[in-house]
């Protein structure tokens, strides 16, 4: 028998509107179905309205869409002379940007000349400085130590370079001069018109380089135009101080703006900075230094006098790509012509043209790195330039600073992914390796 009797009654349930009502067993499955049936019609009814506002929507995307297509269609920015136009405007806004920048640093250039110069010298000191962090040397006794120890080489390098070279400097302009007039009546003979005001206005030119009052503010033009020597290279000491105690940080500080890919740039941009400008300025260097011995070695076999002082311009020189090798074999040739003869001369010329293409084919790839290879006419640019702007000091920053601006845009967008402008398609590849 079932517990629950067939007149036993379920309870009252209220109702929504307070009223009581009453709910029999058989009553039960009707209520459900037609509660399920409520709820299935009225999802039918969402259904139907969600279908017919995406259907809606959908329509509203196309059009505008098509609105937007039609614009672009007939816009006049989207036809060739727009596109143009439109890349030329932003060529203006980056070529004003950077003459403000040009025209901003000229104004500072007491500020901005040192603090470029200790970048640089920081850069190229920066194995020294992690060999002595390595040995557990503070950051500021690693500091100092660095800076002490390349002062103390670099000025007896020099102190010794400069009192053997003194007493001949002035030999050695004579020497230039008197090669320049039997450069003259040389030419005088030849079919090859050249007349006597331009080789004068070359010789007055080389003359005010030669002469020591004239070559050592010519060297300093760049900082003292502006302001005092001494400020300057008070102000460069301290900057190169901080940064080899604090360069990581100082840089660590500049990037707090930035987060995620950007700040990576960044890191990937103070790293590749780094190396390039050390790499650049120790090769150099070196390259200068191989320059100036073998330079010297041939003038010594050859017969020249004045070699030392000879090799020690080569090695200045040789600071100012291209040109600077130019000019000291010029003078070498001309002191060759002067002392020894045509002949001699023409074998001082050889030994400079071998000694610059084995630098440049051999020991230059060697020692600075594919990566920092430069072309030739993207550094006659840099060089005209920096001269135009900043003087023989202008020249002299213009080469490593471009290198620095090539060497950013090869790790722009990756490690080893140079920025998209700059990216070698592969039917150049193709060319290129043909």
């Amino acid at each position: 028998m079932s517990p629950r009797s067939e007149d036993s009654t379920e309870p009252a349930v209220p109702a929504r509107d307070g009223a009581v009502v009453e709910v029999s067993p058989d009553g039960e499955a009707g209520n459900l179905t037609g509660d399920a049936a409520n709820v299935s019609g009225a999802a039918d009814s969402a259904a139907v309205g969600v279908a017919a506002d995406a259907s809606a929507l959908g329509a509203a995307e196309r059009a505008d869409q098509a609105h937007l297509s039609a614009h672009k269609k007939s816009s006049p920015w989207r036809d060739g002379m727009g596109m143009l136009a439109t890349r030329s405007m932003q060529t203006l806004a980056i070529l004003a940007i950077i003459v403000l920048l040009v025209l901003l640093g000229r104004s500072l250039s007491l500020v901005v000349i040192p603090i470029m110069i200790a970048l640089i010298l920081a850069a190229a000191l920066s194995p020294v400085i992690r060999v002595l962090r390595g040995w557990k040397f503070p950051p500021a006794l690693a500091a100092v130590t660095a800076l002490l120890s390349a002062g103390i080489v670099i000025g007896g390098v020099l102190t010794l370079i400069v009192n053997a070279v003194r007493n001949q400097w002035s030999e050695l302009a004579d020497s230039a001069i008197e090669g320049f007039h039997e450069l003259q009546d040389l030419f005088e003979g030849m079919p090859i018109e050249v007349t006597p005001e331009q080789l004068e206005s070359f010789k007055q030119t080389v003359i005010k380089f030669l002469t020591s009052s004239s070559f050592g503010s010519s060297a300093v033009a760049g900082i003292s135009a502006t302001g005092t020597f001494l400020t300057g290279m008070v102000l460069m000491f301290v900057v190169l101080f901080f940064f080899l105690k604090d360069g990581r940080q100082i840089w660590e500080f500049l990037l707090r703006p930035f987060h995620g890919a950007a700040y990576e740039r960044g890191v990937r941009v103070g790293d590749k900075a780094v190396s390039v400008l050390g790499h650049y300025i120790r090769g150099t260097a070196t390259v200068a230094a191989v320059d100036a011995l073998g330079i010297y070695i041939g003038l010594i076999l050859i017969g020249v006098p004045l070699a030392l002082p000879l090799a020690f311009l080569v090695f200045l020189l040789s600071f100012i790509p291209l040109v600077g090798a130019t000019v000291a074999g010029t003078l070498a040739a001309l002191v060759a012509l002067v002392s020894n003869g045509p002949l001699e001369a023409l074998f001082v010329i050889g030994v400079v043209v071998l000694v610059n293409q084995l630098e440049g084919n051999f020991l230059q790839p060697v020692v600075m790195g594919r990566s920092l290879s430069l072309h030739p006419l993207v550094i006659l640019l840099a060089l005209t330039a920096g001269t135009i702007t900043a003087g023989i000091l202008g020249a002299v920053l213009s080469v490593p600073l471009a290198a620095l601006v090539w060497g950013i845009m090869l790790v722009w967008d990756g490690p080893n992914l140079p920025a998209k402008f700059i990216r070698q398609k592969s039917g150049a590849k193709a060319v290129a390796a043909n």
